[in-house]
């Protein structure tokens, strides 16, 4: 004869183990790491203070971005995205360069989703204001360290790189721009 109550028991377990896999499935952990090499002189660009790899550095890569919020928290990073700047090559939403005076940022690999951001605006908040920015370009976290990426690290998995206007518009004093903990949502 069969217990049910081992069997009740027993299904309950499963359905909490079932459950604690869905709850870590929203969670977003390396994908894998790529060792940092040094930049040729002169190759690694530092404007808006940006990091070079260093040599031999195991650097982490993301495939995921946490899970977007009406209030997704992050880091917000300052990147150029005119011709020359530290943003690299032409924005990979429309293969353009955008002016540091227009609000435009990049976001983390999960978050950029295959491009199904682009073109698309989102709320920024932070330092007790809000603006809305247009996604342009991602911000790769699964490279880095070579001459694609201007040999800098691979960005972690919630970074929305922001123009100079997002910082502005923030009311950020200019000293203190680099990075800043903000929350972010699709507009």
């Amino acid at each position: 004869m069969m217990n049910y109550s081992l069997v009740i028991l027993s299904l309950l377990v499963l359905l909490a183990l079932l459950i604690a896999g869905e709850v870590d499935a929203h969670s977003c952990s390396p994908s894998g790491k790529i060792r940092g090499r040094k930049a040729p002189a002169g190759q690694c660009n530092q404007e808006n203070y940006s990091d070079c790899c260093v040599k031999g550095k195991l650097y982490p890569t993301y495939t995921c971005s946490p899970r977007v919020t009406d209030n997704t928290r992050a880091t917000l990073t300052l990147n150029s995205f005119q011709k020359g700047g530290d943003g690299g090559g032409p924005s990979e939403c429309d293969n353009h360069y955008h002016d540091d005076d227009t609000p435009v940022v990049a976001l983390s690999t999960g978050w950029y989703n295959g491009g199904s951001r682009c073109h698309n605006k989102i709320t920024i908040n932070a330092n007790g204001r809000s603006v809305k920015a247009l996604v342009v370009d991602e911000c790769d976290s699964t490279m880095g360290c070579d001459d694609e990426h201007d040999y800098q690290p691979p960005c972690p998995n919630n970074i929305v790189d922001a123009s100079k206007a997002v910082w502005e518009a923030l009311g950020v004093p200019e000293d203190n721009w680099g990075d800043l903990d903000i929350t972010w949502s699709d507009a």
